[in-house]
């Protein structure tokens, strides 16, 4: 068996508490919930947003349908999401949609990436989806922020984005 050096154990260190900041941030950041810009001046609270994660909810009062988008599994947004607004976590939510299947409700799109809900929320009549405060831009309309808490809030005027 081989032994590290110092400086291996140095570098395995610097990678491993660099991997750690960064899932820290990113866990610390809120989240920002997002709508196609057309749908700006909704008034959404936790009730109404779960309602929508849930399917319960399929339409906006103006008749667009509602076209709802996560991010993945294991992304640390996505658990901050489904613990603050739905109550469990992502997995712990596996029943719930295994249930709702056979009753022909399939859960919200599962998008790849930040980007990518940006996009599609920006590109689509009626879509909402989450993402980290600071990566909310001006092609959609932030119209829910979530605090690293948990606690939902109408607007975030006191966060300072790096950006």
């Amino acid at each position: 068996m081989r032994a590290f050096s110092l400086t291996h154990v140095t570098i395995i260190l610097l990678i491993w508490g660099g991997c750690a900041i960064s899932v820290g941030w990113a866990a610390e950041e809120p989240l920002a919930v997002i709508v196609h810009a057309g749908q700006a001046k909704l008034n959404l609270g936790r009730s109404e947003l779960a309602a929508i994660y849930r399917r319960k909810r399929n339409y906006w009062d103006d008749g667009t349908k509602i076209q709802a988008v996560n991010l993945p599994v294991e992304s640390p947004a996505r658990r901050a999401f489904s613990k603050a607004i739905l109550g469990y976590a992502p997995e712990e939510l596996e029943q719930y949609w295994n249930d709702r299947y056979f009753h022909g409700v399939l859960p919200p799109y599962v998008l790849s990436s930040e980007e990518a809900v940006l996009r599609f929320v920006a590109e689509t009549p009626g879509a909402i989806g989450y993402v980290p405060y600071c990566d909310a831009d001006k092609r959609v309309s932030v119209v829910l922020v979530i605090s690293a808490k948990g606690h939902v809030n109408g607007s975030a005027t006191d966060i300072l984005c790096p950006k």
